[in-house]
């Protein structure tokens, strides 16, 4: 018996299998998208690393539930390319570290460095935002 192929209208049909689960992400992260959000981290806590900036910040028991995220990187980094390079160099590093290290109710924004963010091994890179995280958490280690 094979398995039903994906309908080409992408909708479940009765007797069809749903689309597979995402591995990669088990806990979604929220995007900030709005200037207000990202001006409230940058008075929080921070803390830099060699490859990003992470800024942080407990919200109001009031405001969105979970953990938000986002992402920036000044035309110091580089050219669009550059900067959208390191950008998603900094997105997948949250995909991986912040539904596990991440606390539920702060907000963080991930901060590009010029030349670092886009070349540094992704290893390290996951290093840099774990240690951040236990810093701007108060875990030393």
């Amino acid at each position: 018996m094979t398995p039903p192929e994906a309908p080409v209208d992408g909708k479940n049909h009765p007797g069809e299998m749903p689309p597979a689960a995402s591995v990669c992400a088990p806990e979604t992260l929220t995007v900030l998208k709005k200037r207000s959000d990202f001006l409230k981290a940058a008075r929080a806590r921070r803390q830099g690393t060699s490859s990003m900036m992470v800024q942080a910040r407990r919200r109001a028991p009031d405001e969105a539930p979970g953990i938000r995220v986002g992402f920036t990187c000044s035309k110091k980094v580089g050219n669009a390319v550059a900067r959208n390079r390191a950008k998603r160099r900094l997105r997948e590093a949250a995909r991986a570290v912040l539904p596990v290290q991440g606390q539920d109710g702060w907000d963080y924004v991930l901060i590009g460095r010029a030349e670092v963010t886009a070349a540094r091994p992704f290893e390290a890179l996951l290093d840099d935002l774990r240690y951040a995280l236990r810093k701007v958490h108060g875990q030393q280690k």
